[in-house]
């Protein structure tokens, strides 16, 4: 008789066979074509970066959020998922939202920190890969465990987009400190098991309340009024939504949040 062990073991090799054999008939174009695009958006991010054009590049990342959000949400409503394109939209998520971001923030302040500058940008661009790797291994469920990489990188971007649109790009040495550490914050926030709400299981098939689209309406005109201060006011809300949560949980242990 066969035990449960060895039939396990069947069922994943007869996975791994079948996705082998999908990969060699073709991958499903859609879905890896905005993936493309978001990688395409996370590279020239780096050269605008790398350019000195930082309000493009900030752009760049956020074009790319928009884009990674629509490729796993077409991929589902499609059923067109495939382990290609987990892995393809694992690699694409490393440049936008590692690389782009720590470029990025390197160029426009922390430049100015010498060796201590770049070392922030590697620890933000290695704890974004620890947080894709710790994703790819163990998929978070109805919360996301740690800040996702796209929210970070995201309020990175719009960060920059918002004071290079306000300001002058010039900083003091002191304001370069403050950014570091705001970096540094956000960047150890991605590998904390803190949870925060996570908006793949929107059910975007099932009826609604006429109430959510009107929400839905009122957001897109609150952020076409003045994006880069609008969005980097919602990725800061979303981002301290995480240790809110914590303390509320740990204040009243019955809270699951």
């Amino acid at each position: 008789m066969e035990r449960p062990e060895q039939g396990t073991e069947v069922e994943e090799n007869v996975t791994s066979l079948t996705e082998r054999r999908g990969l060699a008939r073709g991958v499903y174009l859609l879905p890896n074509l905005i993936t493309t695009g978001a990688l395409f958006s996370g590279f020239y991010a780096i050269i605008a970066a790398m350019s000195g054009s930082l309000e493009l590049a900030a752009i760049g990342i956020v074009i790319a959020g928009f884009l990674d959000a629509l490729d796993g949400r077409i991929a589902r409503l499609t059923n067109t998922q495939s382990e290609f394109g987990v892995q393809y939209d694992s690699l694409s998520d490393m440049v936008a939202f590692g690389v782009a971001p720590a470029v990025l923030m390197f160029s426009w302040v922390l430049s100015d920190l010498g060796k201590i500058g770049w070392m922030i940008a590697f620890l933000y661009m290695a704890c974004a890969a620890l947080r894709l790797a710790r994703f790819n291994t163990a998929p978070d469920n109805k919360a996301f465990f740690g800040l996702a990489s796209p929210a970070s990188a995201g309020t990175m971007a719009t960060t920059v987009w918002a004071w290079v649109d306000n300001f002058d790009p010039a900083v003091s040495i002191q304001f370069s400190v403050f950014i570091a550490a705001y970096v540094s914050v956000i960047a150890l926030l991605m590998v904390s098991n803190l949870r925060y709400y996570s908006p793949k299981h929107l059910n975007l098939k099932g009826r609604v309340p006429f109430v959510y689209m009107l929400v839905v309406v009122f957001l897109f005109v609150i952020v076409f009024i003045y994006p880069p201060g609008m969005l980097l006011t919602i990725g800061l809300v979303y981002i301290v939504s995480g240790p809110i949560q914590a303390v509320i949980r740990r204040i009243r242990p019955g809270s699951s949040g």
